[in-house]
Protein backbone atom coordinates (compact mmCIF):
# COMPACT_ATOMS: atom_id res chain seq x y z
CA UNK A 1 0.00 0.00 0.00
CA UNK A 2 2.94 2.70 0.66
CA UNK A 3 4.51 1.59 -2.62
CA UNK A 4 1.31 2.74 -4.31
CA UNK A 5 0.96 5.54 -2.48
CA UNK A 6 3.93 6.42 -3.24
CA UNK A 7 3.60 5.75 -7.29
CA UNK A 8 0.03 8.03 -7.19
CA UNK A 9 1.68 10.60 -5.64
CA UNK A 10 4.56 10.52 -7.86
CA UNK A 11 1.89 10.42 -10.89
CA UNK A 12 0.15 14.29 -9.60
CA UNK A 13 3.69 15.18 -8.71
CA UNK A 14 4.61 14.48 -12.31
CA UNK A 15 2.09 16.32 -13.59
CA UNK A 16 3.20 19.87 -12.27
CA UNK A 17 6.54 18.65 -13.42
CA UNK A 18 5.08 18.29 -16.88
CA UNK A 19 4.42 21.99 -16.44
CA UNK A 20 7.86 23.55 -15.29
CA UNK A 21 9.49 21.03 -18.28
CA UNK A 22 7.05 22.96 -20.48
CA UNK A 23 6.94 26.72 -19.22
CA UNK A 24 10.51 27.30 -18.15
CA UNK A 25 12.59 26.50 -20.92
CA UNK A 26 9.75 28.66 -22.86
CA UNK A 27 10.09 31.28 -20.09
CA UNK A 28 6.30 31.25 -18.96
CA UNK A 29 4.88 31.81 -15.81
CA UNK A 30 4.44 28.75 -14.07
CA UNK A 31 1.82 29.65 -11.85
CA UNK A 32 -0.33 32.14 -14.13
CA UNK A 33 -2.58 30.65 -16.49
CA UNK A 34 -4.47 27.45 -16.31
CA UNK A 35 -2.93 24.37 -18.43
CA UNK A 36 -4.70 24.80 -21.69
CA UNK A 37 -5.01 22.83 -25.68
CA UNK A 38 -1.91 23.77 -27.76
CA UNK A 39 -4.29 23.67 -30.74
CA UNK A 40 -7.39 25.16 -29.31
CA UNK A 41 -6.37 26.95 -26.71
CA UNK A 42 -9.17 25.62 -24.67
CA UNK A 43 -8.58 26.04 -20.78
CA UNK A 44 -8.86 22.59 -19.16
CA UNK A 45 -11.00 21.22 -16.50
CA UNK A 46 -9.87 19.96 -13.44
CA UNK A 47 -10.99 16.30 -14.56
CA UNK A 48 -8.84 16.80 -18.21
CA UNK A 49 -5.41 17.04 -15.82
CA UNK A 50 -6.21 13.37 -13.83
CA UNK A 51 -2.81 12.55 -13.75
CA UNK A 52 -2.35 9.42 -16.46
CA UNK A 53 -6.40 8.64 -16.13
CA UNK A 54 -7.66 11.73 -18.08
CA UNK A 55 -5.19 10.82 -20.69
CA UNK A 56 -6.28 7.17 -21.10
CA UNK A 57 -10.15 8.11 -20.68
CA UNK A 58 -9.68 10.91 -23.70
CA UNK A 59 -7.57 8.32 -25.89
CA UNK A 60 -4.83 10.87 -26.20
CA UNK A 61 -6.58 13.18 -27.66
CA UNK A 62 -8.15 17.32 -26.27
CA UNK A 63 -11.53 16.78 -25.42
CA UNK A 64 -12.55 19.54 -27.21
CA UNK A 65 -10.41 19.63 -30.60
CA UNK A 66 -10.01 16.21 -31.37
CA UNK A 67 -5.98 16.86 -31.58
CA UNK A 68 -3.48 14.36 -30.68
CA UNK A 69 -2.05 15.10 -27.26
CA UNK A 70 1.63 14.78 -26.90
CA UNK A 71 2.79 11.46 -24.83
CA UNK A 72 5.01 13.62 -22.71
CA UNK A 73 2.71 14.07 -20.53
CA UNK A 74 1.89 10.50 -19.79
CA UNK A 75 5.19 9.61 -19.64
CA UNK A 76 6.59 12.28 -17.34
CA UNK A 77 4.26 11.56 -15.04
CA UNK A 78 4.75 7.24 -15.21
CA UNK A 79 8.85 8.37 -15.03
CA UNK A 80 8.01 10.37 -11.74
CA UNK A 81 5.58 7.41 -9.82
CA UNK A 82 8.51 5.13 -11.15
CA UNK A 83 11.40 7.33 -9.41
CA UNK A 84 9.50 7.76 -6.48
CA UNK A 85 8.96 3.76 -6.08
CA UNK A 86 12.59 3.35 -6.47
CA UNK A 87 13.40 6.41 -3.92
CA UNK A 88 11.19 4.45 -1.37
CA UNK A 89 13.14 0.86 -2.06
CA UNK A 90 16.52 2.07 -2.36
CA UNK A 91 17.04 5.83 -0.64
CA UNK A 92 18.09 6.92 2.29
CA UNK A 93 20.39 4.41 3.03
CA UNK A 94 21.12 5.02 6.53
CA UNK A 95 18.07 5.89 8.01
CA UNK A 96 16.22 2.95 7.27
CA UNK A 97 18.70 0.90 8.41
CA UNK A 98 18.03 1.79 12.02
CA UNK A 99 14.32 3.61 12.20
CA UNK A 100 12.60 3.87 9.17
CA UNK A 101 9.92 6.34 11.05
CA UNK A 102 12.62 8.88 12.43
CA UNK A 103 12.35 12.60 11.38
CA UNK A 104 15.85 12.11 9.91
CA UNK A 105 14.48 9.33 7.71
CA UNK A 106 11.06 11.43 6.56
CA UNK A 107 13.47 14.79 6.05
CA UNK A 108 16.09 12.44 3.72
CA UNK A 109 13.34 10.51 1.95
CA UNK A 110 11.61 14.54 0.94
CA UNK A 111 15.21 15.62 0.19
CA UNK A 112 15.45 12.96 -2.43
CA UNK A 113 12.46 13.13 -3.80
CA UNK A 114 12.58 16.69 -4.42
CA UNK A 115 16.08 15.31 -5.93
CA UNK A 116 14.72 13.31 -8.26
CA UNK A 117 11.64 15.41 -9.40
CA UNK A 118 14.65 18.25 -10.54
CA UNK A 119 16.33 15.49 -12.34
CA UNK A 120 13.11 14.58 -14.02
CA UNK A 121 12.24 18.10 -15.19
CA UNK A 122 15.63 18.66 -16.19
CA UNK A 123 15.83 15.20 -18.10
CA UNK A 124 12.27 16.14 -20.43
CA UNK A 125 13.33 20.03 -20.46
CA UNK A 126 16.42 19.05 -22.49
CA UNK A 127 14.93 16.64 -24.33
CA UNK A 128 12.29 18.65 -25.42
CA UNK A 129 13.80 21.83 -25.73
CA UNK A 130 17.46 21.47 -25.66
CA UNK A 131 17.49 23.85 -22.21
CA UNK A 132 18.39 22.82 -18.97
CA UNK A 133 16.45 25.35 -16.80
CA UNK A 134 18.68 27.10 -14.59
CA UNK A 135 15.48 28.27 -12.46
CA UNK A 136 15.72 24.18 -11.40
CA UNK A 137 19.24 23.95 -11.72
CA UNK A 138 20.54 26.76 -8.79
CA UNK A 139 17.48 26.16 -6.44
CA UNK A 140 17.75 22.52 -6.23
CA UNK A 141 22.11 23.19 -5.51
CA UNK A 142 20.94 25.36 -2.60
CA UNK A 143 18.67 22.64 -1.46
CA UNK A 144 21.79 20.08 -1.54
CA UNK A 145 24.24 22.55 0.06
CA UNK A 146 21.65 23.36 2.84
CA UNK A 147 20.93 19.23 3.10
CA UNK A 148 24.64 18.60 3.47
CA UNK A 149 24.96 21.28 5.99
CA UNK A 150 22.43 19.77 8.36
CA UNK A 151 22.87 16.14 7.71
CA UNK A 152 26.50 15.29 6.51
CA UNK A 153 28.59 18.17 7.24
CA UNK A 154 31.95 15.74 7.44
CA UNK A 155 30.94 15.40 3.56
CA UNK A 156 30.47 18.85 2.47
CA UNK A 157 34.14 19.44 1.33
CA UNK A 158 34.30 16.72 -0.52
CA UNK A 159 31.23 17.24 -1.96
CA UNK A 160 31.88 20.74 -3.33
CA UNK A 161 35.16 19.74 -4.55
CA UNK A 162 33.40 17.05 -6.88
CA UNK A 163 31.04 19.79 -7.96
CA UNK A 164 34.10 22.32 -8.90
CA UNK A 165 35.71 19.39 -10.68
CA UNK A 166 33.27 18.25 -12.43
CA UNK A 167 32.18 21.98 -13.69
CA UNK A 168 35.53 22.77 -14.32
CA UNK A 169 35.66 19.73 -16.83
CA UNK A 170 32.56 20.79 -18.35
CA UNK A 171 33.71 23.92 -18.45
CA UNK A 172 37.19 22.91 -20.35
CA UNK A 173 35.09 20.48 -22.84
CA UNK A 174 32.56 23.95 -23.86
CA UNK A 175 35.74 26.17 -24.35
CA UNK A 176 37.66 22.95 -26.25
CA UNK A 177 34.36 22.45 -28.40
CA UNK A 178 33.75 26.36 -29.00
CA UNK A 179 30.21 25.44 -27.27
CA UNK A 180 29.46 22.83 -30.16
CA UNK A 181 29.89 19.80 -27.68
CA UNK A 182 28.70 21.05 -24.70
CA UNK A 183 26.47 24.06 -23.26
CA UNK A 184 26.99 25.81 -20.17
CA UNK A 185 23.70 24.39 -19.38
CA UNK A 186 25.64 21.19 -19.09
CA UNK A 187 28.32 23.26 -17.30
CA UNK A 188 26.33 24.24 -14.69
CA UNK A 189 24.29 20.67 -14.50
CA UNK A 190 27.88 19.13 -13.84
CA UNK A 191 28.03 21.31 -10.47
CA UNK A 192 24.68 20.06 -9.37
CA UNK A 193 25.65 16.43 -9.93
CA UNK A 194 28.63 16.67 -8.08
CA UNK A 195 26.92 17.91 -5.50
CA UNK A 196 24.32 15.44 -5.29
CA UNK A 197 26.81 12.61 -5.42
CA UNK A 198 30.10 13.80 -4.21
CA UNK A 199 33.39 11.11 -5.05
CA UNK A 200 33.82 8.68 -6.32
CA UNK A 201 30.26 8.47 -7.54
CA UNK A 202 30.87 11.71 -9.74
CA UNK A 203 33.35 10.12 -11.68
CA UNK A 204 30.86 6.84 -12.15
CA UNK A 205 27.72 8.69 -13.28
CA UNK A 206 29.91 11.13 -15.93
CA UNK A 207 31.55 7.53 -17.25
CA UNK A 208 27.84 5.85 -17.58
CA UNK A 209 26.40 9.22 -19.01
CA UNK A 210 29.16 9.48 -21.92
CA UNK A 211 28.70 5.97 -22.83
CA UNK A 212 25.39 6.03 -23.18
CA UNK A 213 25.28 9.07 -24.73
CA UNK A 214 27.89 7.62 -27.58
CA UNK A 215 25.84 4.32 -27.70
CA UNK A 216 22.12 6.13 -28.10
CA UNK A 217 24.51 8.30 -30.92
CA UNK A 218 25.70 5.85 -32.85
CA UNK A 219 22.63 4.52 -33.13
CA UNK A 220 20.86 7.35 -34.26
CA UNK A 221 23.59 8.00 -36.66
CA UNK A 222 23.21 3.99 -38.31
CA UNK A 223 19.05 5.01 -38.04
CA UNK A 224 20.26 8.08 -40.16
CA UNK A 225 17.71 9.82 -37.73
CA UNK A 226 20.71 12.17 -37.10
CA UNK A 227 23.59 13.50 -39.48
CA UNK A 228 27.22 13.36 -38.46
CA UNK A 229 27.59 17.19 -38.86
CA UNK A 230 24.94 19.97 -38.37
CA UNK A 231 23.40 18.20 -35.63
CA UNK A 232 23.45 17.94 -32.12
CA UNK A 233 21.89 15.36 -29.42
CA UNK A 234 20.90 16.91 -26.08
CA UNK A 235 23.35 15.46 -23.33
CA UNK A 236 21.16 16.93 -20.65
CA UNK A 237 19.53 13.62 -20.30
CA UNK A 238 22.44 11.63 -20.28
CA UNK A 239 24.06 13.38 -17.27
CA UNK A 240 20.36 12.76 -15.90
CA UNK A 241 20.62 8.90 -16.43
CA UNK A 242 24.00 8.68 -14.91
CA UNK A 243 22.90 10.55 -12.23
CA UNK A 244 19.75 8.76 -10.94
CA UNK A 245 22.22 5.31 -11.78
CA UNK A 246 24.81 6.38 -9.33
CA UNK A 247 22.10 7.62 -7.02
CA UNK A 248 20.38 4.19 -6.60
CA UNK A 249 23.19 1.89 -7.31
CA UNK A 250 26.73 3.97 -6.94
CA UNK A 251 27.81 2.08 -4.34
CA UNK A 252 26.72 -1.43 -6.18
CA UNK A 253 28.41 -0.34 -9.33
CA UNK A 254 31.58 0.68 -7.25
CA UNK A 255 31.68 -2.81 -5.80
CA UNK A 256 31.39 -4.57 -8.79
CA UNK A 257 34.27 -2.20 -10.61
CA UNK A 258 36.19 -2.75 -7.64
CA UNK A 259 36.32 -6.55 -7.85
CA UNK A 260 36.85 -6.49 -11.66
CA UNK A 261 39.94 -4.20 -10.63
CA UNK A 262 40.71 -6.82 -7.83
CA UNK A 263 40.70 -9.80 -10.22
CA UNK A 264 43.64 -8.40 -12.50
Amino acid sequence: MVLVFIFVLGLFIGSFLNVLADRLPREESVIKGRSHCEECKKKLAWFDLIPLLSFVYLKGRCRYCRARLSLYYPIVELTTGAMFVLVLLFLPHESIKHQALSIKYIWELIYYLFIVSSLVVVFFADLKYEIIPDKIVFPTAIVSVIYLIFNTQYLILPHLLSALGACLFFLALYFGTRGRGMGLGDVKFAFLMGLILGFPNIVVSLYIAFLTGAIIGIILILWRRKKIRGATIPFGPFLVLGTLSTLFWGEIIIQKIMSVLALH
